[in-house]
């Protein structure tokens, strides 16, 4: 494994992320199995050469997306072997961001899903409609469909008529697109039901802003939001669980 190497110039939170990555690689290619403990700290610093801070990140990351536990007393251990797919659609480094995007996603559209449900005009639901039924076609085609995405979860901030939700959303633009890519083109991977299941996650969101259920719509788009960060590295778990 080559060592990473950090200087003035490098930010922890890159390191980190290239650290994620590293372990995600180790547990893909089953150097470390799902129920196998992961080596001490020391080790893994040492391996990587980076420092225990940087590795602590990383580290912290992986359990917040449900790829290891941490056991007091005992250690750390691998819970969840994620695909290869996710590695290979996603750029380099960039799959730590892209959860922490999903995180971000979910706190700021579930908001704006609840005021839209209140303030939406006609016109917002008749956009809203065409670009559901749009991404409907996708689905049925088996097209990837991420700009449709992105423009669906954009009107529905608009509806909410307050610009700073579409503010926040375009400061991470590139992060939303990538991780949208990555977790449409995940699904293509999958059998049709994944899709299908996406756009039933959608059209509760919809529904709940036809009928102006602001709590509903709230929920319903914090569930879609979380669910597509699970779906990262969701497809492989029973298998493992089997094979493990």
């Amino acid at each position: 494994m080559t060592p990473l190497h950090s200087d003035q110039h490098v930010q922890t939170g890159t390191l980190s992320n290239i650290v994620y990555e590293r372990i995600l690689t180790m547990i893909i290619n089953k150097e470390l199995l799902v129920g196998s403990k992961l080596p001490t700290e020391h080790v893994l610093s040492e391996k990587m050469e980076v420092s225990r801070p940087v590795l602590r990140q990383a580290l912290k990351q992986l359990r917040e997306d449900g790829v290891i536990v941490s056991r007091r007393g005992s250690g750390s251990y691998v819970t969840r072997k994620p695909e290869s797919a996710a590695m290979d659609f996603a750029p380099a480094g960039s799959l730590a961001d892209i959860q922490k995007s999903f995180e971000f996603r979910a706190a700021i559209e579930s908001e704006a899903a609840f005021l839209a449900a209140e303030r939406r005009s006609e016109r917002d639901i008749q956009h809203i409609t065409s670009l559901i039924k749009a991404l409907d076609i996708c689905a049925q085609n088996g097209e990837l469909g991420t700009d449709l995405d992105e423009e669906l979860h954009e009107a529905i901030c608009l509806a909410s008529g307050n610009t700073y939700f579409v503010k926040a959303r375009s400061s991470i633009k590139t992060n939303i697109l990538t991780g949208m890519n990555l977790t449409r083109s995940l699904s293509l991977t999958k059998p049709k039901a994944r899709l299908e299941t996406v756009q039933a996650e959608h059209y509760a969101i919809v529904d709940a802003l036809k009928r102006r259920d602001k709590e509903g719509a709230r929920i319903a788009m914090r569930t879609h939001l979380e669910k597509a960060r699970i779906r990262v590295f969701e497809s492989e778990r029973k298998n493992d669980d089997l094979l493990s």
